[in-house]
């Protein structure tokens, strides 16, 4: 009887990548970003900014329960969410944008997921020591001195995770309130829950998932490829200047050998564990940590630095035939970039341009409809509305309303006895019922839709808001 032997696994499990240290331009570069990135998370709820009376003083605020976001000196209502959305279209044009001139800088210096798998990583080589050591503790068997360097390892973990799930709970409601609140057990449940989630994912995601949420769960690597063409600078290596690689530069036929040596140092350093001497990679985040690792040894050995470097495919041709490649600023400024810079700041431009014409009164008006309109014992004609007033500025105000038309119309305020004119708090919406009135045998009584607009004015400032609508007559029955 033959046995059937299982079909292979489809399945490979994870080899954990442990980056060598490495020194050099754009790794001080990505200390200085990590540090200002991580700056601004953490610090930015703690910031006061004075509104005056009635209104959150925290610089950067996201007040659901009030439904307003608070960004220093801007103040978002519901109705304004199209300043949200702008600036979520112009994040996405930006990153067009970057990606086009110069690849991946997105996920290779500011990515959150890069920035804080950085953080764990400087933290496990602070703890368990560089690539070697760490290599030999994760192959060497239990023993307690492996138990008491993980476990100080994930502590430390944990606390970062829980620093930044706790953080941001403090952009949605006041951070020292909050912070008080926590520590006194007497916060919101959702206020723990978030926090719980947040600091396991932060935990999980920069600890041990690592460079899989980039290849995996992140779609930019399949879609990078429609934003770049040979114009693009991203890192890449010099091929024909590295080729045929050799280690032995004083054996025979060295001389016939290129400029690498395959000493792996950029695979060594490399947070996804890729060789970037197989040309561009799909998993490959362009943080030129191999740039700096290859020019480090570049110049131990006395050869020019750049065999790894920010390079344009386009570029190549010349190189090769020894020609000088283009200045960066044609490989920057090209049609691409130009619409994509272009589209981009006509977008912050009408945003800007809708946030300083803006007033700080708005209404909206909505027709009762059931019924259209209401014939009084008189015979006049009545219409209803809803107008809700919203006062945006930081005190009270008193609003009058008015109606505009061709025909001649009465106007009452619901709850209002004499005049026109009514009270609205500071930073609220007020519902205002409108009754608009047409005399018996007035045009508008009789006719079928008379157009109006209802406007409402500042008493204090002068400033107006209006909308137009409809007075429904006899003669649509």
């Amino acid at each position: 009887m033959s046995s059937v032997e299982p079909p292979p696994s489809l399945y490979v499990a994870r080899e954990p990548i442990f980056p060598r240290r490495v020194h050099g331009f754009f790794r001080n570069l990505k200390w200085w970003i990590m540090g200002i990135t991580l700056g601004i998370y953490y610090l930015t709820p703690w910031i006061r900014w004075d509104r005056g009376p009635n209104l959150p003083d925290q610089a950067v605020l996201v007040d659901l329960a009030n439904r307003r976001f608070y960004f220093f000196f801007v103040e978002i209502w519901p109705h304004e969410f199209y300043f949200v959305g702008g600036l979520l279209v112009m994040a996405g044009i930006g990153l067009f944008l970057f990606t086009s001139a110069l690849g991946r800088v997105w996920c290779g210096y500011t990515c959150p997921q890069t920035v804080w798998t950085d953080l764990f990583i400087l933290v496990e080589r602070w703890i368990e020591g560089d690539r070697n050591a760490r290599v030999r503790l994760h192959h060497a068997p239990w023993s307690a001195r492996k138990v008491r360097l993980r476990l100080t390892k994930w502590a430390v973990w944990l606390l970062i995770a829980l620093a930044t799930g706790g953080a941001w709970v403090f952009y949605f409601t006041d951070a020292p309130t909050l912070a008080r609140d926590l520590a006194l057990f007497q916060a919101p449940s959702i206020a723990y829950v978030t926090i719980a989630i947040l600091t396991a994912t932060t935990f999980v995601f920069g600890g041990f998932m690592r460079e899989q949420v980039c290849i995996y769960m992140c779609p930019w690597p399949r879609i990078q490829s429609a934003m770049m063409d040979p114009d693009t600078l991203t890192v890449a290596y010099r091929e024909w200047r590295g080729e045929p690689r050799g280690k032995h530069r004083k054996a025979a036929g060295a001389e016939n050998l290129g400029d690498c040596i395959d000493c792996m140092a950029c695979v060594n350093v490399c947070p996804m564990g890729i060789d970037i001497r197989d040309g561009q990679q799909m998993e490959c985040i362009t943080c030129a940590l191999c740039i700096d690792a290859c020019d480090e040894v570049m110049e131990r050995i006395g050869k020019p630095r750049g065999l790894i470097d920010y390079l344009a495919l386009s570029d190549a041709p010349a190189e090769i035939a020894g020609e000088p490649p283009k200045p960066v600023w044609k490989h920057i400024l090209r049609p691409r970039t130009i619409l994509y810079t272009a589209i981009w700041g006509a977008f912050g431009l009408a945003l800007l341009y809708a946030l300083f014409i803006r007033s700080d009164i708005d209404l909206t008006v909505s027709p009762v409809r059931n019924p259209t309109f209401v014939v009084q014992s008189d015979g006049s004609v009545r219409n209803i509305y809803d107008v809700r007033l919203r006062n945006m500025q930081g005190d009270d105000r008193v609003f009058r309303i008015g109606v505009d038309s061709a025909a001649a119309l009465n106007i009452e305020l619901e709850g209002v006895a004499e005049g026109a004119e009514v009270t609205v708090p500071a930073n609220i919406t007020k519902l205002q019922r409108l009754y608009v009135t047409a005399a018996p045998d007035s045009p508008a009584a009789t006719g079928d839709i008379t157009e109006l607009t209802i406007w409402v004015e500042d008493t204090q400032t002068g400033e107006r808001a209006e909308r137009t609508s409809s007075f429904n007559g006899r003669g649509g029955e």
